[in-house]
């Protein structure tokens, strides 16, 4: 399979209230991939009026229906374009753009895999509820498909077109990013790799603004890990996952030899 460039894939923006950095998202995105789109999930602060005379395809739903409808939006509006995958960003700004071409370097070195931007550089600055949440999202994930992932939940991502191209996703916000992994694992044999970036957070730079999170670490992860552990009984087959996970240790592809491993196809999860 030829290798993907960089304007047969999309960079999709989910964004609800994001006047104060969309503008800098969108262009920093655009500055490297000339499909961008931004998918205002009912913001009521202007966020696609910060956007209107930019090059980007603004797709608006009248009324908030949450992350993961966004998302799906989003999917829809590249597969009728042709496209061969997305690339997600959040609208915040705590992504960099600069970031998105090694997530897209890594999916041609393990062609068919979701890529995740791993929040593993500087993890110091990330705070410390949000990095507890982190690693037991982790761990739920990890039940969900029998295989490690690292940072399951960050937002930062590629999905190829066979990922996105997946019908009748169930959960919705935040639980759609992590159902979306598992559906990928059970119905394509899809497997995580994750690629290290930094990711900016509040008060961690002095003069730069974020608005709040969306997500609620308590609430979201309760969503989250119910959701999977209702899914990983309905499944069945526990002593066999256990033993998957064991065997599946977090991939990770990092060039500087930091935290890198072997290449890994995707299908090649034992």
């Amino acid at each position: 399979m030829a290798e993907l460039r960089a304007d047969e894939v999309a960079v999709l923006v989910p964004a609800l209230n994001e006047s104060l950095r969309i503008r800098e998202v969108v262009t920093g995105a655009l500055a490297y991939f000339p499909h961008v789109i931004v998918v205002d999930d009912g913001s009521d602060d202007g966020t696609a009026d910060c956007i209107a005379d930019l090059p980007a395809i603004v797709l608006r739903h009248q009324r908030r229906r949450g992350k993961g409808q966004a998302l799906r939006t989003g999917f829809a509006e590249a597969r009728r374009r042709g496209l061969r995958g997305v690339l997600t960003m959040d609208g915040d700004g705590q992504h960099s753009p600069l970031d998105l071409q090694r997530l897209l370097d890594s999916a041609n070195r393990h062609p068919g895999c979701i890529i995740i931007g791993a929040r593993l550089r500087n993890r110091a600055c990330k705070p410390p509820l949000r990095r507890m949440a982190n690693e037991f999202g982790d761990w739920g994930i990890a039940w969900g498909t029998g295989y490690q992932v690292s940072d399951s939940q960050s937002g930062q991502r590629f999905y190829p077109a066979e990922v996105i191209a997946l019908q009748d996703v169930p959960g919705e916000d935040f639980v759609f990013e992590a159902q979306i992994v598992i559906s990928a694992a059970r119905q394509l044999g899809t497997r995580c790799v994750s690629v290290p970036i930094e990711s900016r957070y509040a008060g961690a730079e002095p003069g730069v603004q974020f608005r709040r999170s969306h997500f609620r670490p308590l609430r979201d992860l309760y969503r989250i890990t119910s959701h999977i552990v209702l899914q990983a009984l309905r499944h069945g087959h526990i002593r066999q996952v256990r033993r998957d996970i064991k065997r599946n240790p977090p991939v990770i592809d990092d060039p500087s030899g930091e935290f890198s491993q072997p290449p890994l196809h995707c299908m090649d999860r034992n």
